[in-house]
């Protein structure tokens, strides 16, 4: 029975995942249908850019439309993304590390654009291709071969009473933390109408489970299967030792608020500085109506990717 109920969800889980892909990913029986491919590289890099023009050769010679992200050029006959063609694409190809498969993330939004990443950088846990299996594995997502993965992605809105003041989005965290000021930050977490408590510390990391294994995981906060449906909140060296972190159900919203002080807090989002936060503004945390599309081996296995990034398990 237990198999059986397993099999059951994965094929749910499946026919989610496929049902948000652009129609030209979907299964179909064409396998050498033209695509449309947007290419993001390191910036910066030299051997990224290098295999940037690679691929996009590479693209071209099998009839594939090629798009350089804005502000990257590929070369002259490549033209760059705007809205409207972004709308059109039918995968985002990402050369870099994790924090250039991040950029994608924010350069593709609200759209179901699968991203399929290319190891260039250091740890790559999302970017889980090495770059000497490029070709064969680029060749199998064109071909509709690799596991469309669904990953829950953070609607994160800073609010100042009825006005909206920002809207990010992110896979991996969002962070409240004191910046260069040498006090400890107090911020009110309320899960919907319910205050959770006051936690005072130097950042409060809240993460998906895709972030749990960044920030989260060096705050000391728990590794989740990326499929679990849950918001991860880990305070960042806090005063208390009662000060733990805790799992939400991703269903229910997270509202943060810095106590009054004459300190202002920085809100980053998967990296990047979004502004500073006074007393009187507020930080909403809810799951993203649009899930975020990976593409990976049909064998992938997260355990068997923990134990070669992060040598989960190993003794010391």
């Amino acid at each position: 029975m237990r198999g059986k109920l397993t099999a059951k969800s994965s094929a749910k889980s499946l026919a989610r995942a496929q049902s948000a892909l652009p129609s030209t990913l979907k299964k179909s029986s064409r396998k050498d249908e033209p695509r449309s491919v947007g290419i993001l590289h390191r910036p910066n890099s030299p051997m990224a850019v290098k295999k940037a023009a690679e691929v996009t050769r590479w693209l071209k010679d099998r009839g594939h439309s090629v798009y350089a992200a804005p502000g990257q050029k590929i070369s002259r006959d490549i033209p760059a993304l705007d809205s409207k063609k972004m709308s059109q694409l039918d995968l985002m190809l990402v050369l870099g590390g994790d924090g250039t498969y991040l950029g994608a993330v924010r350069l593709i939004g609200e759209r179901s654009i699968p991203v399929f990443g290319v190891n260039m950088g250091s740890l790559g846990f999302l970017t889980d291709t090495r770059v000497e299996d490029l070709f064969p594995r680029l060749q199998a997502a064109l071909e509709d071969r690799l596991q469309p993965q669904m990953r829950s992605l953070l609607s994160v809105e800073v609010r100042r009473g009825r006005n909206r003041l920002s809207h990010q989005i992110a896979l991996n965290d969002a962070v409240v933390e004191r910046g260069s000021i040498t006090h400890l930050i107090n911020i009110d977490l309320h899960s919907e109408n319910h205050l959770v408590g006051s936690i005072k510390a130097d950042a409060l990391v809240i993460a998906t489970p895709t972030g749990s294994t960044a920030y989260n995981l060096a705050a000391g906060g728990p590794i989740l299967h990326p499929e679990a449906r849950s918001i991860v909140v880990t305070p960042v060296c806090p005063h208390a030792l009662t000060s733990r972190p805790l799992i939400f159900p991703d269903h229910q919203s997270l509202r943060l608020k810095v106590q009054k002080s004459h300190h202002k807090a920085i809100l980053t989002v998967d990296g990047v500085r979004c502004g500073e936060l006074t007393d009187r503004d507020e930080v909403c945390i809810t799951r993203h109506a649009v899930d975020h599309v990976a593409l990976r081996d049909p064998d992938f296995n997260f355990f068997s990717l923990l134990r070669e990034k992060l040598k989960f398990g190993e003794r010391a």
